[in-house]
Order: structure tokens, then C-alpha cells, then sequence
């Protein structure tokens, strides 16, 4: 693997004899990056990997000192080598204070350049070959004792085999991140079980060279689906880093992954409460959500508040809406049930609310003949479904949009049944027409009060019952003074008027002319 360089000179003329120089060296070097300042350096360091720094001291702005305690601070095994023309004591002593692995005058000899490259790359080599070895020693075995250590299953018997690594970590520092694959259960459960360990495999990969290559630190195997990081960089990098290996995952993979991090720890005990934090960080993806890093200082104590009052009288708004069709409502009773004061802390809680809420609403449809469980095509009780979920919103969103559809259903359903009571109604007046027939009448024989049904009719139809009534009587008085051998008051006696002059009137009203004006129209 070649080894990067950063060349940092204000003077453009003294920066391009660095990169003439570094790329005739005839080593395993490759100039990754030049700038003209600090700041510009310091940028290069955040978008490539970088593993040696050839920088002059006395810069505009940010000095050559400055930058590489910056430098440092952002990847503290980068090697760093001042060239200056000043000779200046104070200089030295400052690049003694930072670790610089050299310090040369101007004009500096190509041999006295080249011999100093030429050691820091031997000095990089041996260093990879030794990150290389221990990584390796690191694996099958003294992984899982490592594990073992931070679980604290038998720290007495492990903490001898791994003293040695832990001792180089807390040199600079380290940190427990757990990262975790989102949403398995549920976006493979139909995947055969090769293609699943494919996809699970395919991430895992991803994530050991992102570790790899970002020189993020050691990455352990933890679970199937769950991986552990120990930081070999400091903090606040870690973090950057992590956020940008979410970012990464979700642009390669149908996944994305959450991540819990511990503080960072100078020792073994504040070590394990790093893994611990860790550990009750990923867990709170419950209550934060997924694809994000959660710091342990995010994770707050949540309460178990089930209160059984204030929920019942939600569950009854909620069914009201429901058959109602106000989703607006539906949706708002739902944020109250899962979220009132503050989200349902505990898996457990939400399971039994769950339980609850499908238990009351389908005891409440069986009172109006409806069956939650067969309008949501719902093979049991308790949907399976629900227990995959990994986070509270997933819960809410998946009950909102089945609640939205039962909703849906049971509207299309009542308008279906108004629609066929409306229907079977106006069949029956066309049948009785010949009968004294009121709205009331009409009500009685369907068990209705008038006026709801007088409500439903005008709904349904657009028309008032009465005005319905008339135009159908209208048309079949007409149909009978067709026939000659029928005399008029016959034919208001047959249609249930005892007053002949009242007859008269009302037809003519309908019409605009008398019984008898409408057969000689028609001339019958």
C-alpha cells in the first residue's frame, strides 16, 4: 500500500520542488494532497487518509506549529517533518513538543531529503506491519475473550491475554460503538435463507474495510447482525467517521444501520462502562429511531405509564373517528396512546398497549356486527407483524396506515349498506304506490325514526322523500288516466284520496293541469 503525503508551503514555487522531489524519490510515496495554507491542509486530511506531513513552519494565518497540533489531533499517528529556512531554536523546541520526526533547513540537499523519507517509510512500514500482526493475533479466540472481558462473563481470566492491546488503546484513547443491521426480520423474511446470509455477509464486508481503510480501529464481530468497534482515533474523528459509515452503508446496501457509542475511556473499568453505554445506546433505537449514531449521553431514562383511565377514553375518540372516516382524529389519537407526556419507554408497554387497543376496538366493532380481525384480513389477534418492528414510529406508522384502511373500509361499507337501504325502500314505496303512504309509514316498516330516514334519503339521493313520494304517484296517476274505462274519482280513490277536489289540486300542482285537462291533451 503506497503511503500518502501531504506537502503544506505557502510559497508555490517551494511547494512544487517538494512534489518534484517526493515523486522522484523512487519510494512507495504518493503525493495525495498539496496546500498553500493551514487550513487548506487540514482540509485535505478530512477527504484522504494521510501519513506523513512535509510542511513549512512560518505560514500566513495558521503557522506550520498550529496546523500540525491540528493535524495531530485528527490522526495522531501521522508523521510530520518541518522544512524552514529560519534556523530558530524556539522552533525546534516547539516541533520537539509535538512529536515531529524531523526538522530541516532550506535549501535542504535531495540526498538529505531522501534519506529522511526514506527512514519514515521503513518507520511506516514496520508500524502497518505491526497494526497488521496484532490484528490478526486479535481474531477467532482472543476476539471472543475480548467480548467476554466487556461482558464481564470472567474478567479475572481474560484481561491477561488482552492487557496488551488495551494498554495500546489507552495510550490515545478509545471508545465501544456497536453497530447494528436495521430492519432484518422484516425486509428478509421472505428471502431464502442463502440470499439473507448473502445480504447480512454483503454488509458485515462493507463495514470491515470502511474500518479498514478509515484506520477507524478494531472491528469485532459481536452478533450475526451486530458488530463491534473500538476507536483508534480520537473522539470527536470517531464520531465523524461513524456518521459518515452510516451514510456509506445506506448508499450500498437496501439496509441501513443504527449505531450506539460509549464515551471515550483511558482504562479498563471506564472501558467496560464504555461497551455498557454502548449497549443502552443502541437499545434506545426504540425510542430515537434508526439509521442514526446515538451518543450515550442521548439515551434518556424513559418511565412505564400505562394509564389505564386516560387510555380508554382515547381508544373510544379513536372508534368514533374511525367509524366516522376522520382520519385527522384517528391519527391524533394514535400520537396520544404512544406518545402522551413522553414516548412508551419500554418494548413490553408498547406490546401490551398494542394488545389492548386491537382487544378494545374489535370488542366495540362486535357490538355494530363488524369484525376487526376480518376486515384487516388478520390471521390472529396479535399480528406477528408488529413484534418485528425495531422502533416505536415503525409501530405507529404501520397501526396508522391499518387504521386509516379500516377506516376506508367500514365508509365504503356503511355508503354500500345506505345505498341498498335506499334501494330496497323506494322498490317498496314503487310497490305500495296505491296505498296511503307516508314518510312515517315508510320509517315504521324499516325501523327507523322518520327523520333519520327522511336524513338518509336526501343524502343518498339529493331529493326529499315527500318530493320522491309525489313524483312517483304523479306518474302513475298518469299511467292510469291513460285507460278511458277508469273515471277520475276511481282513479283518486285507487291512489288513496278520499277528497276528489283535493285530488284535483294536487295534480294539477304536479303538472299544471286538472285530471280531466290532461285526457283531452292526450285526447283520451
Amino acid at each position: 500500500m503506497e503511503i500518502n503525503v501531504l506537502l503544506v508551503d505557502d510559497e508555490a514555487v517551494d511547494l512544487e520542488w517538494l512534489r518534484r522531489r517526493v515523486q522522484g524519490s523512487g519510494l512507495n510515496l504518493q503525493v495525495a494532497a498539496t496546500a498553500n495554507n493551514g487550513f487548506n491542509a487540514l482540509k485535505a486530511m478530512e477527504q484522504v487518509r494521510i501519513d506523513l506531513i512535509l510542511s513549512d513552519i512560518r505560514m500566513p494565518i495558521m503557522s506550520g506549529i498550529e496546523f500540525a497540533r491540528k493535524a495531530k489531533a485528527i490522526q495522531p499517528s501521522v508523521k510530520i517533518v518541518f522544512i524552514s529556512g529560519h534556523e530558530d531554536f524556539e522552533y525546534a523546541k516547539e516541533a520537539i513538543k509535538i512529536s515531529a520526526s524531523a526538522y530541516l533547513l532550506k535549501p535542504v540537499e535531495d540526498q538529505e531529503l531522501y534519506k529522511m523519507l526514506g527512514e519514515l517509510c521503513a518507520a511506516i512500514e514496520r508500524e502497518r506491519d505491526q497494526d497488521r500482526t496484532f490484528t490478526e493475533a486479535l481474531t477467532l479466540v482472543n476476539e471472543e475473550l475480548l467480548l467476554r472481558w466487556l461482558n464481564e462473563i470472567s474478567p479475572e481470566q481474560v484481561e491477561g491475554h488482552i492487557r496488551g492491546y488495551l494498554h495500546t488503546l489507552f495510550k490515545t484513547g478509545t471508545a465501544a460503538a456497536l453497530v447494528e443491521i436495521d430492519d432484518l426480520e422484516w425486509k428478509t423474511g421472505d428471502m431464502p435463507e442463502e440470499e439473507r446470509r448473502k445480504q447480512i455477509q454483503k454488509v458485515m464486508a462493507f463495514i470491515r474495510h470502511f474500518t479498514t481503510e478509515m484506520k477507524l480501529g478494531t472491528f469485532i464481530v459481536s452478533q450475526p447482525t451486530r458488530f463491534l468497534l473500538l476507536a483508534s482515533v480520537p473522539e470527536t474523528t470517531f464520531l465523524e467517521l461513524l456518521e459518515e459509515l452510516i451514510r456509506a452503508v445506506r448508499g450500498i446496501s437496501p439496509f441501513s444501520v443504527t449505531v450506539g457509542v460509549g464515551s471515550f475511556a483511558r482504562d479498563e473499568e471506564a472501558l467496560r462502562s464504555s461497551y455498557r453505554q454502548a449497549q443502552a445506546a443502541l437499545s434506545a433505537k426504540w425510542l430515537v429511531g434508526k439509521d442514526r449514531l446515538i451518543h450515550e449521553s442521548r439515551v434518556y431514562p424513559g418511565e412505564s405509564r400505562f394509564a389505564g383511565a386516560r387510555t380508554d377514553e382515547i381508544l373510544q375518540r379513536m372508534l368514533k373517528a374511525i367509524l366516522n372516516y376522520d382520519l385527522v382524529t384517528i391519527d391524533d389519537c394514535l400520537l396520544e396512546l404512544f406518545y402522551q407526556g413522553s414516548p412508551l419507554a419500554q418494548k413490553n408497554d408498547v406490546y401490551d398497549l398494542i394488545i389492548r387497543i386491537t382487544t378494545q376496538l374489535h370488542a366495540d366493532l362486535r357490538e355494530i356486527n363488524e369484525n376487526l380481525y376480518e376486515l384487516l384480513k388478520w390471521d390472529t389477534h396479535q399480528p406477528v407483524l408488529l413484534f418485528q418492528f425495531e422502533t416505536i414510529h415503525d409501530i405507529t406508522s404501520w397501526l396508522r396506515k391499518r387504521f386509516f384502511e379500516l377506516s376506508e373500509l367500514l365508509y365504503v361499507k356503511k355508503q354500500k349498506q345506505k345505498r341498498k337501504l335506499i334501494q330496497d325502500i323506494m322498490a317498496y314505496v314503487e310497490s305500495n304506490l296505491e296505498q296511503k303512504m307516508t314518510l312515517k309509514d315508510v320509517a315504521a316498516r324499516f325501523d327507523f325514526t322518520p327523520n333519520y330516514l327522511g336524513f338518509l334519503f336526501k343524502e343518498e339521493t339529493g331529493r326529499h322523500f315527500s318530493d320522491y313520494l309525489n313524483e312517483l304517484k304523479t306518474k302513475r296517476i298518469c299511467e292510469l288516466l291513460t285507460d278511458p274505462t277508469l273515471k277520475i274519482y276511481e282513479i283518486a280513490e285507487r291512489m288513496g284520496y278520499k277528497n276528489i277536489i283535493y285530488f284535483n289540486r294536487q295534480f294539477k300542482q304536479a303538472t299544471g293541469m286538472t285530471p280531466g285537462e290532461y285526457r283531452k291533451t292526450h285526447k283520451i
